[in-house]
């Protein structure tokens, strides 16, 4: 008995497809981007009563010259929409964690500042939440893997951010 020959149509659309491999590695990559955010997020909910993208935002903000940063820059320092960061920093207003004003060169642009008391909510936060992320990634991976696996996540951001996707 012999196996028949591919159709020429199955053969043009071979590539397209997954090798069981390629599909398990991508499958562990999926569960990964899924379940690591929503971890760290209950983590900092659950002991600062802060999202991970609030951290992130308050962060970004203490390592930025003067603790300001413009909203766009700031949206794209934390990957949000300007849209999504513009009603976040307003909750944080609220909390009196940072505030928003004109930017003095530029008053066509909106900054955001960090205050005292979100200085002082982010570092409350931090042990515990740098703890967790030891905890979950550092403390798991030699330092050789975690280089790599840093040096990989840029690469595919790069072709993510490429202007010919």
């Amino acid at each position: 008995m012999t196996t028949p020959e591919p159709s020429p149509q199955a053969d043009e659309h071979a590539d397209l497809w997954l090798t069981s491999a390629e599909l398990a590695s991508w499958m562990s990559v999926v569960r990964l981007i899924t379940r690591l955010p929503w971890a760290i997020d209950a983590q900092l909910l659950r002991d600062a009563d802060l999202s991970m993208v609030e951290y992130m935002t308050l962060a970004m903000l203490s390592e930025a010259p003067e603790r300001s940063l413009r909203m766009s820059v700031l949206a794209e320092h934390t990957s949000s929409s300007l849209s999504r960061l513009s009603h976040l920093v307003k909750r944080l207003e609220r909390r009196g964690y940072v505030r928003r004003e004109a930017d003095p060169v530029d008053g066509r642009f909106t900054n955001a500042i960090l205050l005292p008391a979100g200085m002082s909510k982010l570092e409350s936060a931090a042990p515990g939440h740098v703890a967790y992320v030891r905890h979950l990634v550092v403390d798991n991976l030699s330092g050789e893997r975690l280089r790599r696996l840093g040096q990989d996540a840029e690469r595919i951001l790069r072709r993510i951010d490429s202007p010919a996707r």
